[in-house]
Order: C-alpha cells, then structure tokens, then sequence
C-alpha cells in the first residue's frame, strides 16, 4: 500500500501588471496539470501564491509560508514552474532547495 504524498504548489509574478493581466492564472493553471498528471492530489491551503513580489527578495509572505509548513515537514513534494519563481538569484535558489530530500 503506498503512503499519500502530500504536495504543495508555489507561484509568483513580480509585478502588479503581471498579477493584473492573469500571468500567475496561468502558472498555477500549468501546475495543476501536472500534479493531476502525476496522479497527485493538492490541498487549498497548500497554494502559495505571490502576485506582485519581487523575487529578488526571500521576505515575501506566501514564501515565508510555505517555508514554515516546510520546516514543520507538512510537505512532501513542491511544484514550481521553474526555480526563478522562487529567487531570481541563484543563491537562494541554492538555499530555498537545499534541503529536499527528494529529487525529480
């Protein structure tokens, strides 16, 4: 019998027009298709979603939850639509993943 994975899924533009004219609608959209692609199930409270936040900054408030239920070990596996939606500065991209324990 396989243990449910619990997953969770982050998006973020960076700008007011961006959130305005449905770019984050389409990521999130994206995601979802490839969680139920995977046959995966994905709660509500598990979308963190910045609309208008720079990534050139870790202080962002959907960020910062996502890493408190991450810290907590509520997460499993995170969908992203690539890793500069996290950071656009690869250093903490480094820091933001460097603690998953599982690789795609």
């Amino acid at each position: 019998m396989s243990q449910r994975v619990v997953v969770a899924l982050y998006a973020r533009v960076s700008s007011d027009q961006q959130a305005k004219s449905g770019t984050i609608d389409s990521q999130v959209t994206a995601l979802r298709e490839r969680i139920a692609a995977d046959g995966e199930a994905l709660a509500e409270d598990l979308c963190f979603i910045d609309a208008g936040v720079s990534g050139a900054t870790l202080i962002r408030p959907q960020l910062e939850r996502l890493r408190d239920q991450a810290a907590l070990g509520v997460i499993d596996r995170l969908y992203v639509l690539s890793p500069d939606r996290l950071s656009r500065k690869y250093a903490h991209q480094v820091l933001l993943m460097g603690s998953r324990s599982e690789t795609p």
